[in-house]
């Protein structure tokens, strides 16, 4: 992997996991307070008038970015770099790199899912706003879900980048080991052989 490869690829990785964490705070302080929202009681109905925030689409956007690190960090690890394509086997035993691997994956799933989670919730307390009973404040999301799945935006990325360096040395290694073999079998050249067996003998006349 060429060095100019590398780092195209970790800022790739970075950037979009980056905002992805900072819109993840963002949002969760952007996410309305109880005294922030407006209790209406009329006809036993309850009505939750709540303030105009952005807190609905910057999850939206932290949900995108974060898939969009993650897709840059499975195109580094397993496309070709140069055209030299490095096996899938040559990865899968190595157990750091496979333990690491299976870890970003388990905070990215996770990541997602409480953004999705929080971002739903969010919506469908804005959509559905009427309530058929008295209510002594308006549902919210869960405090903390979007600051939580932020931060683990950031350890996802982390990770990722982790996973990146570790091809790096793999297919450094890989790339050595098989020029040492092409150097042992091609250091070897025909003037080396001895002579044909036909050669030793003169022919009778």
């Amino acid at each position: 992997m060429a060095i100019g490869q590398v780092r195209w690829a970790s800022t790739l990785v970075t950037v979009p996991g980056l905002i992805a964490f900072a819109l993840g705070v963002i949002a969760e302080n952007k996410k309305p307070a109880d005294d922030a929202i407006k209790l209406i009681h009329m006809n036993g109905l309850t009505t939750c008038q709540y303030p105009m925030d952005s807190s609905i689409a910057l999850g939206i956007f932290s949900i995108i970015l974060l898939f969009a690190s993650t897709a840059a960090a499975q195109a580094a690890i397993f496309f070709p770099y140069d055209g030299k394509h490095l096996p899938y086997h040559s990865l899968w035993k190595k157990q750091v790199f496979t333990a690491f691997f299976i870890l970003s994956m388990v905070l990215y799933f996770t990541t997602e899912g409480l953004l999705i989670w929080a971002t739903v919730i969010e919506s469908n307390h804005r959509n559905y706003n009427i309530h058929h009973q008295a209510l002594d404040s308006c549902p919210t999301a869960k405090t903390g879900l979007y600051g939580g799945a932020a931060f683990l935006a950031l350890a996802t990325t982390l990770f990722w980048l982790i996973c990146m360096i570790l091809v790096v040395n793999i297919r450094s290694d890989h790339l050595t080991e098989a020029e040492d073999e092409t150097g042992f079998y091609g250091q070897v050249t025909a003037d080396q052989y001895g002579p044909a067996m036909g050669g030793h003998y003169a022919s009778k006349v």
